[in-house]
């Protein structure tokens, strides 16, 4: 068999989402630590009966309160009958194997505490907020470091994130409410994807019933969920804005005779860490009166700027509508004399219509200052462990974009070894681009990575080859911005390249000669 699939990682746990609503668990003992599993199991909302001759201030509360079911007395095999799942936490260590040994006989899934080789499964370190959950597990080798990354990750979340998955859910019902057809279906999950990637947790957090309301006639009239404004209830009108409407602006636009007054500062973003920005750009951010951003600015980077920022409404298929909505509202505002950042991701001039907008402002009286920022052709890849030139591997690389003007694929040059070929804005077409690649000879086992989202906190790189790229994308998934690299350079630096034919050990600089 030739065809050749990532081999799995043994020592994991199979990690699911038990959905334990009216599910009879028991819990076998009454001290602290049951009172933690019947916690855990009523907040599933399941059926908790508990089996203690006594029971901790905490269990007896809940027996009280009619939260659970006492039995008032040791364990008995008949506890077992209608049982879905079985918690045993008690000091008996006996007891607890007789238990588990009689679990497995029933078929009846178990976990005793504290020892492991009885256990069908363990409980993790877990956070919630809302309907948010959260589980971190060390498959039961750091159970205290366990709850120290929890933390951490916890920390990490933006405010609100609970609040506003509960009322991305309350959207979402009412968008499947006003359109339940199954062919429509595409279409509710592009909308949902395009308002849930783009607009900031905390915003989402904030949305009301107004708010959802004009979500929901944005869905139905087809609009980018970015065009609506959202307002918060302290503000008079309560009703968002109108859906923003832009009219065709070329460079033949004839200037509208108003002074220029105004600043244009063109400015590269670069990566997606703001710490990455130059001092430069972070000066003209301050500066600005008003930042016109392209959509798929990180959150990380809006986060430092003061002033209003507008954001381009780029939607699937009205890419000339959003460009021609930012030189709208660009001219408007320098017409006031207002200091006007135009923030573009990456570099401008490297596939980002820089050059472009450059033209049509000079066509408008109006010459832009220019900030260049890192490029995530070459700087995304390096962010992530990958040279796109390394002695004796690549000395060339080689950029492209898989995006062009009429939706046509690139143009590929013949393979050659000794080329990393970086192509951008191509993820969505991964499959089209693998097998255009093998048309020009590039060889199925040649190395190839998805870059997603280098320089923000949850950068990720994909691997594989040729051959297996398009199945290992499907089942890990892809969250844009992406790019892919092709080329022998793509594993020189990790501890497979050693062994890998195209490589001369010497040249790596990563092992010693012990």
């Amino acid at each position: 068999m030739s065809q050749t699939f990532r081999d799995p990682q043994s020592g994991g746990s199979l990690i699911v989402a038990w959905q334990a609503k009216a599910r009879s668990i028991l819990i076998v003992g009454g001290g602290a630590v049951a009172a933690g599993r019947v916690f855990n199991a009523l907040e599933a909302d399941a059926n908790v009966t508990v089996v203690a001759p006594k029971l901790c201030p905490e269990l007896e509360y809940r027996a009280q309160a009619q939260q659970i079911t006492w039995r008032n007395r040791t364990f008995e095999d008949s506890d077992l009958d209608g049982s879905d799942m079985v918690l045993t936490a008690i000091s008996d260590g006996h007891e607890s194997r007789r238990i588990a040994d009689t679990c497995k006989q029933r078929r009846i899934p178990v976990n005793a505490a504290d020892i492991n080789d009885l256990c069908d499964f363990w409980f993790m370190s877990t956070h919630r907020d809302h309907s948010v959950q959260i589980a971190v597990s060390t498959n039961s080798k750091a159970p205290r470091l366990a709850n120290r990354i929890r933390r951490q990750i916890a920390s990490s979340l933006p405010r609100g994130t609970g609040q506003a998955v509960e009322q991305i859910g309350r959207l979402r019902k009412r968008i499947r409410e006003a359109d339940p057809r199954p062919e429509n279906s595409k279409r509710r999950m592009t909308w949902l994807t395009q308002l849930c990637d783009y607009w900031p947790i905390e915003q989402l957090a904030k949305l009301d019933s107004d708010n959802i309301d004009s979500l929901l006639d944005a869905y139905v009239q087809d609009h980018d969920p970015q065009s609506v404004r959202i307002h918060s209830a302290s503000e008079s009108s309560g009703m968002p804005s109108p859906v923003l409407r832009s009219r065709t602006l070329t460079p033949d636009t004839p200037n509208t005779g108003e002074p220029n007054r105004g600043r244009l500062i063109l400015v590269g973003a670069g990566v997606g860490d703001p710490e990455l920005l130059t001092v430069r750009a972070h000066h003209a951010l301050k500066e600005a009166d008003i930042v016109l951003a392209d959509k798929l600015i990180p959150e990380a980077v809006l986060d430092i700027i003061d002033c209003e920022i507008y954001t381009a409404r780029k939607f699937p298929g009205a890419a000339s509508e959003a460009q021609d909505d930012l030189y709208r509202r660009g001219l408007e505002e320098l017409a006031k004399g207002k200091c006007v950042v135009r923030l573009k991701q990456g570099d401008p001039f490297v596939y980002g219509r820089g050059g472009e907008e450059v033209l049509f402002f000079r066509s408008h009286g109006y010459e832009s200052e220019m900030v260049p920022g890192l490029s995530s052709a070459i700087n995304g890849p390096g962010l992530c462990g990958i040279p796109v030139t390394h002695r004796g591997v690549a000395d060339q690389v080689l950029v492209i974009s898989g995006a062009n003007r009429n939706g046509d694929l690139p143009v590929v040059p013949q393979f050659m070894a000794t080329r990393t070929l970086v192509i951008l804005m191509a993820v969505k077409r991964l499959e089209q681009i693998v097998g255009l690649l093998a048309e020009h000879g590039f060889p199925a086992d040649l190395p190839v990575a998805i870059v997603e989202r280098a320089g923000c906190s949850d950068q990720r790189t994909v691997r594989g080859s040729l051959h297996t790229i398009v199945d290992v994308v499907a089942r890990a998934g892809h969250n844009p911005p992406g790019l892919i690299v092709a080329g022998y350079s793509v594993n020189v630096l990790s501890d497979a390249a050693i062994q890998d034919r195209y490589l001369d050990p010497s040249t790596l600089g990563l092992h010693s000669s012990e």
